[in-house]
């Protein structure tokens, strides 16, 4: 690779300085004066992009790529991709980018690692979520299209980006899934029609040979069991003629509610266990890991087993920062009474408060017996 670093001419090794340097004004500059290919190497075989991604610039990387950088070219000496540096450098946003411009997920270094197994080998939990739940556009519009002899599409195609944000999401907590069922505009009005879509991704993404992903396969798979017990609950709700026909907010509680005993959400943990047995691949590494885990004789929560799955295994977790409603990270909203438990809105912290309130006037008078009831409290 020495001799592809002596023939650089004098603009691409300056090109080379100001994105180590995270000049970007200045880059913007020389390229805007130079039309050059973004295809030049330096002596380890890293390309501009490879740099940009190493630095963890994603302004830069934007500009590479529209200078027409490949996302997937790669003739570094240990076959690290763009993506596999934006994983190591902890920007998640960057992954994004490159895999929303077609970056590889399933490329491989010389020490046969994917871009989100050295994510997690460094501890880079957010961007091993960000690409263990990426999805091509392109995946969706399938579903939009009427297939074959088919005379209308599987999904209406009004629905395509609602569909896409839904099953985006890395939070599958299943509250945090059911609120986002409700706020993606018509999924719900056709919630049948969407778990029929995720059972046939579901079963697409395990009939792709070599290609077959068992994690995104088992996310599918997941959404829909939580989908389907929406449609049950809201057949149970109309069957009953009640007032709210239209919410799913009390499907969320029954996933709250703890028992007495030992405060573990009961109907939420028989629920997740029941979706995890009801995976059909059932010769699948994954689901065989998940099986033994739930077995163990002191298993840890099922909605740590799942989102484990989903997203990779966590080196720690900081569950101070979690949200008690639906499990979203950096929740920085407390009880303004007790102060003891966090939210990540007023939403969560109002559909908490059939099973906080008990707890919160006992806590409240230990903690801060002066501290004034928000509105979210009082409702």
């Amino acid at each position: 690779m020495a001799s592809a670093a002596e023939s650089l001419t004098d603009i691409q090794k300056q090109i080379f300085t100001k994105i180590t340097n995270n000049e970007v004004s200045e880059l913007k500059t020389l390229l805007a004066a130079n039309k050059i290919k973004m295809d030049f190497v330096d002596e380890n075989g890293m390309s501009p992009l490879q740099h940009a991604c190493y630095k963890g610039n994603k302004e830069i990387v934007q500009m590479l790529l529209d200078q027409g950088a490949d996302v997937n070219a790669c003739q570094h000496e240990h076959a690290y991709t763009p993506l596999h540096l934006a994983a190591l450098s902890g920007n998640a946003e960057l992954c994004h980018l490159l895999m929303s411009h077609g970056a590889r997920l399933t490329a491989t270094n010389d020490v046969g690692r994917t871009p989100a197994q050295m994510a997690a080998f460094v501890g880079n939990h957010n961007c091993v979520a960000t690409i263990n739940n990426f999805i091509p556009k392109a995946d969706i519009d399938y579903y939009v299209k009427p297939q074959g002899l088919q005379t209308e599409s599987m999904l209406p195609p009004h629905l395509a980006d609602s569909f896409h944000k839904f099953i985006m999401q890395v939070n599958v907590h299943p509250v945090r899934v059911a609120i986002n069922l409700q706020r993606c505009p018509g999924l719900l009005e056709n919630a049948v029609k969407v778990q029929k879509v995720l059972e046939s991704m579901r079963n697409k993404e395990m009939t792709r040979g070599t290609e077959t992903n068992e994690v995104m396969a088992f996310k599918y798979h997941y959404l829909s069991c939580v989908v389907a017990e929406v449609i049950k609950f809201q057949k149970q709700q109309k069957a009953m003629k009640a007032e709210k026909s239209d919410t799913i907010e009390g499907l969320m509680k029954k996933f709250l509610k703890c028992s007495k005993s030992d405060g573990i959400p009961e109907y939420q943990e028989a629920f997740l266990r029941e979706s995890v047995r009801e995976f059909p691949y059932r010769e699948s590494t994954l689901f065989r890991q998940m099986v033994a885990t739930l077995a163990a004789s002191d298993p840890p929560s099922a909605v740590s087993v799942v989102s484990a799955a989903i997203n990779g295994q966590r080196a720690f977790s900081d569950n101070a920062q979690v949200c008690v409603t639906c499990g979203e990270d950096k929740a920085n909203k407390k009880c303004s009474k007790c102060k003891a438990v966090q939210y990540c809105d007023r939403e969560c912290q109002r559909l908490h408060w059939f099973m906080h309130k008990k707890a919160c006037t006992r806590l409240g008078q230990t903690n801060t017996p002066s501290a004034k009831i928000s509105e979210a409290d009082k409702e």
